[in-house]
């Protein structure tokens, strides 16, 4: 029942959360300057309409959000296809809608921040382990370096980089698309690098912790070996706060893929919400945003809630305030749960 009622409240507050973004997002598009109609007119029809839908798209912007319709009404008029999955045709592809358009790119940009995500825990567990055990000597001191070097540059300077030096000198790789593996090399490097430098920290850090608990101290004095006490006690315990830094990076990634999707061409739902905003495509920066936000509030709750199952020390430490909130009662309340469990007896 508790459980049930903790995740009834973080659904509303996800609830809440969902309407506050949705109305940030549409107040910020109502106050930008021009709408998708007048720079397409303005720019010749550079944004990517045809010149013969103009007056169409013209015609359902004013019917959906134009200045004649109340503003509070466009708000609705969207929040309801939103719902519904049904939020209406792009104004920049007329014959997609912003559904079909999101399933198509998601994918994509999920795609790519999982295989970053992979790469920086296959490659931070082994560097944060040797840091840790060759603390304050070279092995620490130069891979700190380093990941700490890596994780003061951006993402889309690791790109240019390495577009530089693998596309253009090298030319063993291509420098954008996503037609195959050999595509995807260049950017999941550059989408890696800072993961890779936060978790290796967190090991490092989480592994020296956990180095100096007794317990260890313990199991090498019984003859433990080596390998068995870092692999099976230390290693082990140090890997639990990477599940809560794993998920919600992850699902920044998923909605940061912007820049990289860009300089890379690569066709996700990044790419498509920069176009977007650069068009003023309203629906598809409205469904694109709120999309990027369930995601990480989901991602989010589901981390919470596998945390809770996997360390047994947070299940131990709620029943320790659940047992201490009833030993506070007064010795009235007490009395009164011993005259029920009497008359229940009897």
């Amino acid at each position: 029942m508790d459980f049930v009622k903790f995740a009834l409240q973080r659904l509303l507050r996800m609830v809440l959360c969902l309407v506050a973004v949705s109305v940030l997002t549409f107040t910020l598009l109502q106050l930008a300057p021009g709408n998708f109609a007048d720079i397409n007119s303005a720019t010749s029809g550079s944004t990517g309409m045809d010149t013969g839908s103009t007056e169409q798209i013209g015609q359902q912007f004013n019917s959906r959000y134009g200045e004649d319709v109340p503003v509070v009404q466009q708000y609705l008029i969207f929040m309801k296809g939103a719902v519904t999955w049904d939020m209406g045709p792009s104004y920049k592809y007329p014959n997609r809608t912003v559904e079909d358009m999101i399933a198509q790119g998601f994918p994509v940009s999920a795609t790519l921040a999982v295989l970053a995500v992979i790469l920086a825990l296959a490659l931070s567990i082994p560097i944060g382990v040797i840091a840790a055990l060759r603390h304050r000597k070279l092995a620490d001191t130069g891979t700190m370096f380093v990941i700490t070097l890596g994780h003061a540059l951006p993402s889309y300077l690791s790109a240019v980089f390495l577009i530089i030096v693998f596309a253009g000198w090298l030319q063993v790789l291509p420098a954008g698309g996503w037609e195959g593996p050999q595509n995807m090399i260049l950017p999941v490097l550059a989408m890696g690098l800072g993961p890779l430098a936060v978790l290796s920290r967190y090991v490092r850090s989480a592994m020296l912790d956990t180095l100096s608990e007794e317990y260890v101290t313990a199991a090498y004095a019984k003859g433990g070996k080596p390998s068995t006490v870092v692999i099976g006690h230390v290693l082990r315990n140090s890997l639990i706060p990477l599940i809560t830094v794993s998920g919600p990076m992850l699902a920044g990634l998923m909605t940061g893929t912007l820049f990289i999707e860009t300089m890379f061409r690569i066709p996700g739902l990044g790419l498509m919400f920069t176009q977007a905003a650069a068009s003023r495509d309203m629906p598809l920066l409205m469904g694109s945003t709120l999309f990027f936000a369930i995601i990480l509030m989901v991602t989010n709750l589901l981390v919470d809630l596998v945390y809770g199952l996997i360390d047994p020390r947070i299940r131990a430490e709620s029943g320790r305030r659940l047992r201490v909130s009833k030993d506070s009662r007064g010795p009235s309340e007490k009395a009164q749960d011993s005259v029920t469990v009497a008359s229940n007896l009897g």
